[in-house]
């Protein structure tokens, strides 16, 4: 009896380039062995339920989209009860979590990955109560990318998040905020955070600290202070670029579980994605959660 594989795509993303690969994306599938079931998503999160209602009951889902697709389709599956090894065919403006499964934007390599590869135990995160894949943040840069219309994401790819985010440099906004781990108390005001699980966020990959592995159980965290004058601004800028690696207004560092309070409401993202505003946030890494079919 054939195994049977659920494919979602959104059909949007990445300025559509799926549907001209479907076929073949498709025969791979066949000839992998597998009886595919195609979806098309509807709306935003679309996904997370259609996962959450196929965990269990097919052998392996494939997912083709960005990574917000892809947060969808974990999110759905960290819901559910059964746990089903997921495959990944990027094809959106950013491939961050793609790049760091060494998954690249070829979508019919991407597609013999995803149907005869191997899985991989991968670290999931949790949000208080939801999931992310890679990246939770707050701040300058995080509301850009569900700012920026699509067509603009489509045109202009890691471009577009960089124009947009460097608006608002112009008027940086900054939460005052007590951040614990480990032991450790933090008490700053700072302009952006990430909790990743990844070699890159948005095309920065000069912020991230330690050596990334994604099932060794501990995010790695980047906050950075807000500037108070303009050679302060230039060395946050600096950070951002890649042109400095370390800078006294940057805290780097790794944990399992973080916790955010701050005085008011902050908004985050969750894989590029709103992940809503929140006054305190509950960070924690479930270590090896979902398989992720790799090479």
């Amino acid at each position: 009896m054939k195994q049977k594989l659920l494919f979602i795509f959104n059909p949007r993303s990445g300025k559509g380039q799926i549907k001209q690969y479907l076929a073949d994306v498709v025969d791979i599938m066949v000839k992998a062995g597998y009886e595919v079931t195609v979806y098309t998503t509807q709306c935003q999160g679309d996904a997370i339920q259609k996962a959450k209602e196929a965990a269990g009951h097919y052998d392996r889902i494939v997912c083709s989209g960005g990574d917000g697709t892809l947060d969808e389709v974990v999110t759905g599956m960290m819901e559910a009860e059964a746990k089903t090894p997921i495959g990944y065919i990027p094809a959106g403006s950013t491939n961050d979590f793609g790049n760091s499964l060494g998954i690249d934007k070829n979508m019919i390599h991407a597609a013999q990955i995803a149907s005869a590869g191997r899985p991989f135990a991968c670290d999931i995160g949790r949000f208080n109560q939801d999931s992310f894949v890679y990246v939770a943040a707050f701040g300058i840069f995080t509301e850009v990318s569900y700012q920026t219309s699509q067509d603009m994401k489509n045109v202009l790819g890691h471009a577009a998040y960089i124009l947009e985010g460097a608006k608002q440099l112009w008027d940086i906004p900054s939460f005052r905020m007590q951040v614990e781990y480990d032991g450790n108390v933090l008490y700053d005001e700072f302009i952006y955070g990430m909790v990743t699980n990844s070699n890159s966020v948005g095309g920065f990959d000069g912020l991230i600290s330690g050596d990334v592995i994604l099932n060794d159980g501990v995010f790695e965290v980047t906050l950075i202070k807000m500037p108070k004058n303009p050679m302060e601004l230039s060395e946050v800028l600096a950070c951002l670029t890649n042109i400095r690696k370390d800078s006294d207004m940057l805290y780097t560092f790794q944990t399992s579980q973080i916790k955010f309070t701050c005085s008011e409401e902050v908004p985050w993202t969750l894989d590029g994605e709103d992940g809503g505003t929140h006054s305190q946030a509950l960070i924690t890494n479930c270590p090896r959660a979902l398989e992720i079919i790799v090479e």
